[in-house]
């Protein structure tokens, strides 16, 4: 074949070659399967070559921050894909995240029915509104949409979508350990000469993503031209480790009388393009087009995660760590010489106390985001196909299942025989252990239960994502009481603490950023304060005579249970930074454990708060740590790692 001749059929190859799309068509709109959803099935993945460059347009949409009750930010989605639909070449979108206000599936599903409107394809990734908040467990995106990943080839240039998160815990954003691998997974496959483009919503730096050095460092052997994302609401360039990173403006209106959204013209440079409903798109960047190398920087251009700390406390040690890679977001369980845990790909785990051997694993239909309880040989939690479990903590066996209407998010409580957990499908129940026969049900929830309850007598009390606390009769389940702080938002709900109770009183914080203290039998408020800035983290001592809260600012602050005022016993400034990371302070004997969204753990005296040790186990969330002896902790991370840590 000639070279003219070769050049034509290539030329016509690469003008129709569009890849793989996760995108559109997703799932099926309309209303939600009453069944639990499907095995996550990794789609198929393009292998189409690399090809000659040839200039296209495509668009990005990004924070459309759609709900059921905000009609303006529908109009303004529907606006963009109006807008859009007059524009002439448009190849695809591109839609990077905060799809939602709060996560929810009729939201999802609403979302889905407008961009379906778009006479393009589209490729879709979720953002931190809907992993953070939802009834799912995060697992609604994938079922509306398809998939939360996407991969895709346009003449020449790749296309890689994922999720930075973060699943259900409060923190940074977080790219899973099993997301790095199929992004270097998929960047191994097409080499190093092949350019592409990733697409996230977080930007990739520190104080955004936990753990966004792993990924640099991951994709910057490869040819990757930039990042695109969102989440800040309006244009920016940033360098990510080197590589480019551009944040584009949201769909929102904002303070204009309308919104807009971002169009790109790829030709010998990547063109930039804001676009205003209605208006001509204005030029606002240009990035030229390369074969792209990255070179490691000194740790001034390219800082990373500070462990001077663990110098400094040397008495603390890591007995064992083991690095799973795969995201668990519950705090591990502890019977004797077995650890218990579930993990992002729905896997329930057992390892021994000693070494962290794996001992066995039971395989549920999907992830498990919450934390197990155990009891006279068995051990139970919820998983987000929808049921709950108990196994044989020998042998993790199924003893029952109890199938429920919805994800179950809600950590369970045993006592007397009884397991107590809410989930997702508007209830709290009461089921048998031996058995797993339902003795209650209470129906009334209006949002989904995320934390464990605390019983108070002959009480039972939890939160719910529906700004209401919740105390039911333990042996009917018939109401009690239910508290709200008065705030409508959604988000302010005291959901993700644990309660903990002492002389008659049932303690808690919150989003509001308030202590709170309610008389247990009857619900009243018996103090409320913002002084301390506290946020979803609550323990009692021992003696019950304190109750503690990590503030988001540096300060640990312990105030007495048993006065009718809040009254400071001690706060100390424990110099972590900021944190708003869900891990309740646990007391074991007379120290006060808990840890931040980065990874550090702090001690402290709980007579006084002074500082004890510290210790840096990565630069993730650490849930709930959990005391196995005076000085002995196991704990869980949201990068996979399970450790048991030592301060003798």
């Amino acid at each position: 074949m000639n070279k003219v001749r070769f050049s034509i059929l290539a030329f016509l190859l690469c003008f129709t070659l569009i890849g793989y799309t996760q995108g559109k068509p997703g799932g099926q709109p309309g209303s939600k399967p009453s069944g639990p959803p499907p095995d996550k099935v990794q789609k198929g993945e393009d292998n189409s070559p690399q090809t000659q460059d040839i200039s296209f347009r495509f668009a990005l949409f990004t924070d459309l921050h759609v709900s059921m009750t905000n009609e303006e930010s529908t109009n303004d989605l529907i606006n963009a894909v109006t807008d859009l639909n007059n524009q002439r070449d448009i190849a695809f979108v591109l839609i990077s995240g905060d799809l939602t206000e709060t996560g929810d599936y009729a939201s999802l599903v609403k979302v889905k029915d407008i961009l379906d409107k778009l006479n393009c394809k589209y490729y879709i990734i979720p953002g931190n509104h809907e992993t953070k908040w939802s009834e799912s467990g995060a697992t609604d995106f994938a079922r509306v949409f398809g998939d939360d990943k996407f991969r895709t080839f346009m003449n020449g240039y790749l296309f890689l979508g994922f999720n930075t998160g973060p699943v259900i815990k409060m923190g940074d954003g977080h790219v899973a350990p099993q997301d790095i691998q199929w992004v270097t997974r998929q960047l191994k496959e097409v080499g190093k000469k092949q350019p592409v483009f990733l697409v996230t919503h977080y930007p990739l730096k520190t104080g955004d993503v936990d753990n966004w050095y792993e990924l640099t460092d991951a994709v910057r052997r490869y040819n990757i031209q930039a990042f695109f994302g969102g989440h800040y609401h309006r244009n920016l360039i940033f360098s990510y480790d080197g590589i480019p990173g551009i944040i584009l403006r949201s769909t929102l209106r904002s303070k204009d009388e309308l919104g807009g959204y971002t169009i790109f013209n790829l030709r010998d440079s990547l063109y930039v393009y804001e676009k205003k409903i209605g208006k001509m798109p204005i030029h606002w960047y240009s990035l030229p087009l390369e074969q792209k190398v990255y070179i490691e920087g000194d740790a001034k251009a390219f800082p990373r995660p500070d462990f001077s700390v663990n110098k400094h406390y040397r008495k603390v040690q890591e007995v064992w760590s083991k690095n799973f890679k795969k995201g668990i977001y519950g705090s591990p369980a502890v019977s004797g010489n077995k650890v218990f845990y579930g993990d992002d790909l729905g896997f329930f785990n057992c390892l021994s106390l000693d070494k962290g051997k794996l001992l066995w694993q039971y395989k549920t239909r999907s992830r498990i985001a919450n934390t197990p309880a155990v009891a006279d040989g068995k051990v139970v939690f919820g998983s987000c196909d929808y049921n709950i479990y108990c196994l044989n903590q020998e042998d993790g066996k199924l003893l029952w299942r109890f199938a429920t209407k919805n994800a179950v998010l809600g950590s369970a409580l045993i006592e007397n025989n009884t397991v107590y957990i809410g989930g997702s499908d508007g209830s709290f129940r009461a089921l048998d252990l031996t058995t797993g026969t339902q003795k209650w049900e209470f129906n009334q929830l209006k949002g989904y239960v995320e934390s464990r309850p605390v019983i108070a007598d002959d009480k039972v009390i939890f939160g719910a994502w529906d700004t209401n606390l919740y105390a039911l009769n333990k042996e009917t389940g018939d109401l009690v009481w239910k508290w709200n702080n008065g705030h409508p938002r959604l988000h302010f709900s005291p959901a993700a603490v644990y309660p903990v109770v002492a002389n008659g009183k049932v303690f808690i914080t919150a989003p509001d950023r308030y202590f709170t203290a309610l008389d247990a039998t009857t619900g009243k408020e018996v103090w409320r304060t913002k002084a301390h800035q506290v946020r979803e983290t609550v323990g009692i001592s021992e003696d019950k005579q304190q109750v503690y809260s990590r503030c988001m600012n540096d300060s640990i602050v312990a105030i007495k249970t048993t006065t009718d005022t809040p009254e400071v016993l001690w706060k100390i400034d424990a110099q972590y930074g900021y944190d708003h990371n869900a891990c309740m302070p646990i007391e074991q004997n007379g120290m006060v454990v808990s840890a931040t969204k980065n990874g550090e753990i702090t001690a402290v005296r709980a007579t006084d708060g002074a500082i004890i040790w510290k210790h840096k186990i990565g630069n993730c969330i650490i849930n709930t740590l959990v005391p196995v002896s005076d000085t002995d902790w196991v704990l869980t991370t949201t990068n996979g790692i399970v450790a048991g840590i030592s301060a003798k």
